[in-house]
């Protein structure tokens, strides 16, 4: 394998590890609602991304730093695609009103 294909092997990685690890995370914020074991929740789904990501980071370096950077750049970017999507739309002006007389 080429060291530039090993490169582009690594960033996507990334970016997959980093969808697996955010869009866990959305997910799970969304189940805390509805959740009767909300700690339990958050404790396993941390620990499950967690241990899936480190193993992913260090299965892809393979002793490499140029190979890990690469992953990591990608999972910075995962991390701003899923931010994006996940976006609350912007016509809230109808919910403002409603809590307007919070402290």
């Amino acid at each position: 394998m080429t060291d530039a294909l090993g490169m582009v092997l690594a960033l996507v990685t990334g970016g997959l590890l980093g969808g697996l690890f955010f869009g866990g995370l959305w997910w799970t914020v969304h189940k805390l609602v509805t959740s009767k074991h909300p700690a339990l929740w958050v404790l396993s789904s941390m620990l499950l991304r967690t241990c899936l990501t480190l193993a992913g980071f260090y299965l892809v370096a393979r002793g490499d730093w140029e190979r890990l950077v690469a992953c990591l750049f990608g999972f910075v970017i995962a991390r701003l695609l899923v931010i994006r999507l996940a976006r609350v739309p912007e016509d809230t002006t109808h919910l403002s009103k409603a809590v307007s007389h919070a402290p």
